[in-house]
């Protein structure tokens, strides 16, 4: 039998709990700063999790044995001038190697600290290596230290919320995402300064941002799409959108057709060009197509995924004509690059046959009178949040870190945001999607031919969320064992894997034989306090509120 045991840990001083002002209203602003979790699991050493108290002090509590957690410890200490910020916003903290960690005051000030190997056992106090104010107050959401051509490099990206005076319509406020590159500027490895420093900004905050393990990329899932407009301080020009003139209409780039299993696409060459002067690069995911030595005709992200190996060119009286084969048979493709505009769509006259036959049943020669009678109609107050999905331009886009383009964009309009985990600190934090009623754990990667892995999943999860109207945290272990959600006050729900029963179980509505379980579990919490921070190991969930600390051993087996 699987129970729970809890234990609490008490503090002499509560935690730095900051409030939203009246000034900071909006759906972006609980997002970011509200929603806050105030603690700070270290996953480069399981079961030691950090909180920062009311005298700006860093707290460290490491589990020491089965059920028992250390005393907190003080491993830094921020100035305590920052109580007087009046644009202050919740401290926020990173752990970007097993020997670094990035930590924001409040204030719009920004720490690298030198931390040495953490740990039950260390004692010694973190060490600033790098501080600067960068203006308004952020929260810290992701950073990651590498080597790059034998320098040392952090990347971290920061996230607020900014006064938009153009946004009139709107709420008033956009959001910001700063991609900072910071590198060591000596030899001797104690001095480190922005080498880099790019801002995003979208209309909403986003899901999920996180930079890539060697600084080449960064992805942003958000219910807007987010651009580019600074870089190292200077305005990104705006793309201007060229005005075509009716009657000087200019040559379409490319040709281009589609079957349900393939696309055929034409592009007119200068006299006398071969194959040997041509630049063709293809992967399942981007096209490029131009001539050695000179800027591409075309380059961009394919629409969806193609089979690269399959696809093939040939030139026939300077033109090149490009086959591409679906991965996805049957889906049709509204356009051959994202964004791209230049090319002019053929339609198949059997195709555009077949589809006024399908439009025939919708047209008569007849005016419906009434066009609602027969049917009922649809009340909106019937649905439930389950049944909700984003808008049309939530999506998943990878930018490019040298040429700032999105260079991978899959829409995520079916699929519900979730919940963000870290399943292995070395890689990118894994995001949790509604996929029906599931909800599917992804690994992002690196490699351009699996860049997003389905590594768990939870069963009916994306549907119990739902009815969770409490709820506040979501997360699950990192070995994916379980997924746990807290709601605002006392309660966390426990969602286990499948496990096999000992008795045998016979579901009489499907007559079958049932092998395996799933174990659902409520914990309550004997507080009234809200709750301020949830996460979650292998083995416990960490509960915080302002003056406890509650540790529940989720895997504790116990012989009936």
């Amino acid at each position: 039998m699987v129970i729970l045991i809890m234990s609490l840990m008490c503090f002499c001083l509560a935690v730095a709990e900051v409030k939203l002002r009246e000034d900071q209203y909006t759906l972006d602003h609980m997002c970011v700063f509200g929603m806050y979790n105030y603690l700070h699991c270290d996953r480069w050493y399981q079961d030691s999790v950090y909180y920062i108290d009311q005298h700006e002090r860093v707290m460290h509590l490491d589990i020491t044995l089965d059920t028992a957690i250390s005393k907190p410890r003080e491993v830094f200490r921020l100035s305590p001038e920052i109580k007087s910020c009046d644009s202050l916003v919740c401290a926020s903290m990173h752990f970007t190697s097993p020997t670094w960690a990035a930590l924001s005051d409040g204030t719009g000030k920004l720490y690298l600290l030198r931390t040495s190997k953490r740990g039950p056992n260390n004692i010694e106090k973190w060490e600033i290596m790098f501080q600067q104010e960068l203006g308004d107050p952020f929260v810290i959401v992701h950073s990651h230290s590498y080597l790059k051509e034998s320098t040392h490099s952090i990347d971290v990206v920061l996230l607020k919320t900014e006064k938009d005076e153009s946004n009139i319509r709107g709420s008033g406020f956009h959001s910001a995402v700063d991609w900072l590159t910071i590198t060591c500027a000596n030899n001797e490895g104690n001095k480190y300064e922005v080498s880099r420093h790019r801002t995003l900004h979208g209309k909403l905050a986003p899901h999920y941002a996180a930079v890539e393990q060697d600084g080449t990329g960064l992805m942003i899932a958000s219910g807007k799409p987010f651009k580019f407009v600074q870089i190292d301080g200077k305005s990104v020009e705006e793309q201007k959108v060229e005005k075509m003139d009716t009657n000087q209409r200019k040559e379409p780039v490319y040709h281009w057709q589609q079957t349900d299993e393939d696309l055929t696409v034409n592009i007119q060459l200068p006299d006398n060009t071969t194959k040997q002067n041509i630049d063709f690069q293809l992967s399942p995911g981007h096209l490029q197509v131009g001539m050695k030595g000179e800027t591409a005709i075309i380059e961009g992200s394919l629409y969806s995924s193609v089979d690269h190996g399959l696809s093939k060119w040939t030139i026939n009286d300077n033109s090149l004509e490009i086959i591409l084969f679906k991965n996805n048979k049957g889906v049709t493709w509204p356009q051959l690059l994202i964004g791209d505009r230049r090319g002019e769509f053929i339609t198949d006259p059997d195709q555009a046959s077949q589809i006024n036959e399908c439009l025939l049943n919708l047209v008569s020669e007849e005016l419906n009178a009434d066009p609602e009678k027969d049917k009922p109609p649809c009340n909106a107050s019937e649905l439930e949040e389950c049944d909700r999905f984003p808008d049309d331009t939530a999506s998943l886009t990878r930018f490019d870190a040298n040429t700032l383009k999105a260079t991978h964009v899959v829409n995520l309009s079916s699929h519900q945001y979730l919940f963000t985990a870290v399943v292995d600190p070395a890689e990118m934090p894994c995001f949790c999607l509604r996929h029906d009623v599931d909800a599917l754990l992804w690994q992002p990667h690196q490699k351009e031919d699996n860049m997003w892995e389905h590594i768990g999943t939870f069963n009916a999860l994306g549907y119990v969320q739902a009815s969770k109207r409490e709820k506040k945290f979501s997360t699950c272990a990192p070995n994916y064992s379980y997924a746990a959600l807290c709601e605002c006050f006392r309660r966390v729900f426990i969602y286990r894997q499948p496990t096999p029963v000992q008795s045998v179980l016979y579901n009489r509505k499907e007559a079958r034989h049932v092998g395996q379980v799933a174990k659902q579990q409520v914990a309550s919490l004997e507080t009234n306090d809200p709750v301020l921070g949830f996460q979650a190991t292998n083995e416990r969930l960490f509960v915080l509120t302002r003056k406890n600390l509650f540790i529940i051993k989720v895997n504790a087996d116990i012989s009936e």
